[in-house]
């Protein structure tokens, strides 16, 4: 590390081959895998190595979408890369290699200690999953990523790899579209008279940053999480799907997804008004309650909230949705006593249910009963965390769970800027649906092809410390920002809060095309006036505020792809484009009349289910979303001797 000053002001400045940027699932196995490939001069920036949703997420059990390796599981690559590619808006190339790398990034995590359960010969059995044909799923319990990043950080730790902890990424360093280096926040370092600026010269990085989860105010994201998407996005990297979001039920007190069991063992649903009154709600929206249960139930399999099951279990979503944002009112899943329908036991249920119940042994009284029957460590959880389902209700509501989207990558997980690897949740290789698990997959070969590509590439020599012309002005500009930052403005935290909130009740699983119109224009307006009219309290405050900057470009690029696919694709995935002369919710069985009466939708289709949403940030500071044909899943030539010689010529060029 050298130390150079500039304007009064010292800037630390390290050179190294590779940058990884993030302590998660990707990020970790970005930089485990260029190490034994023989790239060691590799180092890992993160804001906090405990933080990103990697660590500090799950649901009842995590599932992890895998090639399946069960005796009667019939599957292969192609049929994986199939399923993947038929969530639409999917590029072939990127599916495919997800597939091909399934069962190697899935054993290097069984090897690293990663407890996925077999059977007694070793078979590791499968089961379902959403968007799922076969039984590719499999889970180590509810926190399967927590235990994924903290067996790669060993391993991480045992190669004496380095970490820049406390470290923030906030400005890409470019040159004839190339990656050259990070400019960073070092809060180790921040004080009144330090800005903490870090340049970090490198020939190739890996973002690894998560999904955008600032976005949003209503989100199961761990408050952790915030993403730096919009930092790729000014570096000139195009954007892909950056309308497909996956939203559902989570509890709010603890971020955490309702999925699976939690619903399944059939909980109460009740309301709480302004004035404290308690109502159990779901039976009002039905003509008999059991029909409330049955759809509850499907909850469990079909978590995310999905236009294709608004008559269906998504019908829960929006009557939730109904609850809080129309009538006011809170909502909470209460596992301490039946709900209605059940006086006279489970007979009255559809044969799913029943029969699940069944074969669970689980037709118990209470849900409580049921979820620890079924579940201990879905309570225990809950309990860790200072929420005891035994004895108090928990509070819910729709939130933004996972960005389908992100930086559009090619098969290698490179941008469109050169040198810049997109790795994990950042990176935008789903479209509008994808089988449950699948984002964990997508972190491992993502991130093992981005330092595979890097490997093979001939070695480029380590940047010397020094700054040329290019990064001491954008040096001197990030200086010139924190300056009139510290000079006063609005409040940094409830300046952000509002951005989200806006974003949680117009651009999420409800969207209305003339609401984000006008919310795009906001934030456009916003984005420019920002050094002029946000304030840092103190020097603390600057990586906040910079997460606000960061904020606002990835919404507005949000805006502009949702509104092109608002206009284009109706409602799709799940998000739901509100028309008030639309066609009402509804499904047998429910009660809609007045109720719901406020929710009526433009129908979708499967228009543009062949294209994906490239979105990038012009010259003028506006972004441009267009449609662009999706990469078609390739038919590769398997002959071995073919094969073996175009693999060895990419090792010999790396040496």
């Amino acid at each position: 590390m050298k130390f150079l000053e500039r304007n009064g002001q010292k800037i630390a400045v390290i050179a190294l081959d590779t940058l990884v940027i993030g302590t998660g699932c990707a990020g970790f196995n970005a930089a485990d895998t260029l190490y034994d490939m023989g790239r060691t001069d590799v180092a890992i920036l993160t804001e906090g190595v405990k933080m990103g949703t990697s660590r500090n997420t799950g649901s009842d059990k995590q599932t992890y979408y895998k090639l399946s390796l069960c005796s009667d599981g019939a599957d292969s690559v192609y049929e994986l890369a199939e399923n993947l590619f038929a969530g639409g808006s999917v590029n072939g190339d990127t599916a495919l290699a997800e597939a091909a790398g399934s069962l190697r990034s899935f054993m290097k995590l069984v090897n690293l200690g990663v407890p996925f359960p077999t059977n007694q010969y070793g078979e590791y059995v499968g089961y379902k999953t959403d968007h799922d044909p076969r039984q590719r799923a499999t889970s180590c319990g509810p926190l399967t990523s927590k235990i994924m990043t903290e067996k790669l950080e060993e391993s991480v730790l045992r190669k004496g790899i380095r970490i820049y902890d406390r470290m923030q990424a906030v400005r890409i360093l470019t040159e004839d579209n190339a990656v050259r280096g990070v400019i960073a926040i070092d809060m180790n370092r921040l004080s009144e008279t330090d800005r903490g600026l870090t340049v970090f010269l490198c020939n190739q990085l890996i973002l690894a940053t998560g999904g955008p989860a600032i976005a949003y105010d209503a989100s199961v994201y761990p408050e952790s999480q915030t993403g730096m998407t919009g930092m790729a996005l000014e570096a000139g990297a195009a954007a892909c799907n950056l309308q497909e979001w996956q939203y559902g039920l989570a509890s709010t007190k603890f971020r955490w997804n309702v999925s699976g069991t939690y619903q399944q063992v059939l909980p109460r649903y009740i309301a709480v008004d302004p004035d404290g009154n308690e109502r159990e709600f779901l039976p009002e929206y039905f003509e008999k309650p059991e029909q409330a249960l049955d759809m509850v139930f499907l909850k469990g399999y079909q978590w995310p909230f999905d236009t294709k099951k608004i008559a269906g279990s998504s019908i829960i979503d929006i009557i939730v949705h109904h609850e809080v944002f129309h009538k006011g009112n809170r909502v909470f899943m209460d596992f301490r006593t039946d709900p209605k329908g059940l006086e006279n036991g489970f007979d009255g249920l559809a044969e799913e249910t029943c029969h699940y119940l069944d074969r669970s042994n689980a037709l118990l009284k209470t849900p409580i009963a049921r979820l620890a029957h079924m579940n201990q460590k879905a309570i225990d959880l809950y309990a860790s965390h200072g929420i005891d389902l035994w004895n108090e209700p928990l509070e819910v509501a729709v939130c933004a769970q996972h960005s389908n989207g992100g930086i559009a990558v090619d098969l290698n997980w490179e941008s469109t800027v050169k040198g810049l690897y997109v790795a994990g949740e950042a990176a935008g290789t789903f479209g509008v649906a994808r089988p449950g698990g699948s984002a964990l997959n997508s972190t491992q070969v993502g991130s093992q092809r981005a330092a595979e590509h890097i490997a093979f590439r001939k070695k480029k020599p380590v940047p010397a410390e020094e700054l040329d012309e290019s990064a001491r002005a954008a040096a001197d500009r990030m200086l010139a920002e924190m300056d009139a930052l510290l000079s006063g403005g609005n409040a940094v935290l409830p300046s952000r809060l509002e951005a989200q909130k806006a974003m949680s009740l117009h651009a999420a699983h409800i969207r209305s095309l003339p609401e984000m119109f006008a919310l795009s224009r906001e934030l456009c307006d916003r984005f420019d006036r920002f050094f002029a009219e946000t304030g840092a309290a103190s020097p603390l405050e600057l990586p906040h505020a910079y997460k606000n900057r960061d904020m606002l470009l990835v919404q507005r690029a949000m805006l502009s792809a949702m509104s092109l696919t608002g206009r284009a694709c109706q409602s799709r995935g799940s998000a739901l484009i509100a028309d008030p002369d639309g066609t009402p919710v509804g499904m047998p069985g429910l009660k809609a009349g007045e109720e719901l009466a406020a929710y009526r939708y433009r129908p979708g289709d499967d228009s543009h289910r062949g294209d994906w949403v490239r979105t990038t940030l012009g010259e003028d500071g506006l972004f441009c979303s267009e449609f662009i044909p999706v990469r078609p899943l390739p038919r590769t030539d398997d002959w071995f001797e073919n094969v073996w010689n175009e693999y060895n010529k990419r090792r010999e060029a790396a040496e």
